[in-house]
């Protein structure tokens, strides 16, 4: 659906409110920031409107989203810009240019929302398929335009929705998966360092596989040819496969869900590794506890745990749980080994995470090195404006004896 600008609706910041960080690039405006009168709330949800400064001067255009915190999010900042499904292939043209300047191969996250100028969308590459987060309304409203978009730019042949999560429900979006355009038949292999990963894009969590962790998993791989490898919260087998990739002796895989792991040992199979493969079912808490009580030690030990502080005001449960981690990690690396802790809690930045790792590996009575700290790779890009953007953080340790 296109509209001439004319024809949309105006919000306005109130007065004394920042309008320079928006001119500067931010790209929310917060309902505190608007002046909420009854026009301004009765704007359907996934609208696209004119945001203005106090004195009435044009912002940018944006999608409102009166149900949500973030109310506005910056679309564009020409006033005669046609949010339309060309609108949406050059969007997509420019970020996956840069995805194929990165990637030799078509496997990596192809938009990542505000910082490829796409609010609140997120969208995954699996070769001809893609699978699309629509985490904002306007999104929704348009999901046609940029599927149609998305099919042209990328040459796709399949587009799943996969409308889930806590982002759409902060949105007061209703949770649905659809194939857009295609069909689905089976988990898609996928090719990264040198592992082969099953990602299943209509049942895993979020898009059927974490492309951030790609360039940490590069780095453990220095760390484990011919050693003994656990990998705690695997999920799909992160860590575990890429260490196998790599000439690992023997790789564990730990992870509360039995479908993840049955998708784990397909790709240990599909790389002829299934022999040096092992998965444990449980809750990643009482397996660490447990295999400390077994008396197993291992050369490296990662941990990459889900968010366990995925807003404000989980911050300090969820440093305690990372400290948790750390500590019940720690006792089950060799003396000289290595450990690796990650978090994807934007909430939780880099200085807090690390002070909770420090911690947990002190109380576990370790002393460390910190020899690397790790981020999300170049297909997850950071918006300098928009510190959300840059959640996932990685620290890796040498245990010293």
């Amino acid at each position: 659906m296109t509209h001439p600008s004319s024809s949309f609706s105006t919000i306005r910041l109130k007065p004394k409110s920042n309008a320079r960080a928006i001119r500067h690039g931010a790209p929310w405006v917060y309902d505190n920031e608007l002046v909420m009168d009854r026009r301004t709330k009765s704007i359907p949800a996934g609208s696209i409107a004119r945001l203005e400064d106090e004195e009435r001067r044009f912002l940018a255009l944006v999608a409102v989203n009166p149900n949500s915190r973030i109310v506005a999010r910056v679309l564009d900042r020409d006033p005669d810009a046609v949010i339309d499904q060309t609108w949406f292939e050059a969007r997509l043209s420019v970020a996956l240019a840069h995805r194929e300047t990165m990637f030799d191969q078509p496997f990596y996250r192809l938009v990542h929302a505000e910082a490829d100028g796409l609010p609140g969308v997120v969208i995954d590459r699996f070769g001809d398929t893609a699978v699309v987060q629509p985490n904002a309304a306007w999104a929704d409203v348009m999901i046609e335009p940029l599927c149609a978009a998305l099919a042209k730019v990328a040459g796709l042949r399949t587009v799943v929705m996969n409308g889930t999560g806590r982002a759409r429900s902060l949105e007061g979006l209703e949770e649905k998966t659809d194939i857009l355009m295609g069909s689905v038949d089976a988990a898609i292999p996928v090719l990264m360092n040198g592992a082969t990963y099953m990602a299943d894009i209509m049942g895993g969590q979020k898009t059927g596989l974490f492309y951030d962790q790609r360039p940490n998993q590069a780095f453990t791989q220095r760390l484990v040819n011919g050693k003994r490898v656990l990998d705690v919260f695997s999920h799909v087998g992160g860590f575990a496969l890429a260490s196998l990739a790599s000439g690992a002796a023997q790789a564990v895989s730990v992870d509360s869900s039995a479908s993840a792991l049955a998708l784990a040992e397909q790709g240990a199979d599909a790389m002829g590794a299934s022999d040096r493969f092992v998965t444990r079912k449980g809750d990643a808490f009482d397996v660490m506890a447990a295999l400390r009580e077994e008396g197993e030690l291992f050369d490296v030990v990662i941990c990459d745990p889900p968010a366990f502080a995925p807003s404000k005001n989980t911050v300090e449960k969820g440093l305690r749980a990372y400290e948790r981690v750390a500590r019940m990690a720690a006792p089950l690396v060799k003396e000289g080994g290595y450990l690796g802790l990650c978090s994807c809690s934007h909430a939780a930045d880099l200085d807090t995470f690390r002070g909770a790792c420090n911690r947990g590996i002190g109380r576990a009575a370790r002393s460390a090195q910190l020899i690397h700290t790790g981020f999300a790779g170049a297909d997850h890009p950071l918006m300098p404006q928009l510190a959300e953007s840059g959640y996932l953080k990685a620290l890796f340790y040498r245990l010293m004896p």
